[in-house]
C-alpha cells in the first residue's frame, strides 16, 4: 500500500522518505494542493515496470510484424517521420 504525503510535508521528511522506499520497498504518493503529481518507488519496483513497459513494446512490435502489408526499415520510418 502507498503512502499519500504533500510535497510541502515530503520536503521536512525527505530523508525518512527516502529510506522508506529504498529499504522498506513503500511506494509514496506526492500530492499538491490535495491532487496526486508524482511516485516515489523503490528501484526494484522501476526496474520491473521498466521490463513491464519492454515486454508490452515487444507484444507490439510483434503484432505489427504480423501484420499484412510491407515492412519498411527503421531508418526509413524516421525520415518519413522527420528524425
Amino acid at each position: 500500500m502507498a503512502t499519500t504525503i504533500s510535497t510541502a510535508d515530503a520536503r521536512k521528511q525527505f530523508a525518512d522518505i527516502v529510506n522508506k522506499v529504498a529499504y522498506g520497498h513503500e511506494s509514496v504518493i506526492l500530492t499538491r494542493r490535495g491532487e496526486k503529481i508524482a511516485a516515489l518507488v523503490s528501484m526494484e519496483e522501476l526496474e520491473l515496470l521498466k521490463q513491464i513497459e519492454d515486454f508490452i513494446d515487444i507484444e507490439d512490435a510483434k503484432e505489427s510484424l504480423a501484420e499484412p502489408g510491407k515492412n519498411i526499415p527503421a531508418t526509413e520510418f524516421w525520415e518519413r517521420i522527420g528524425l
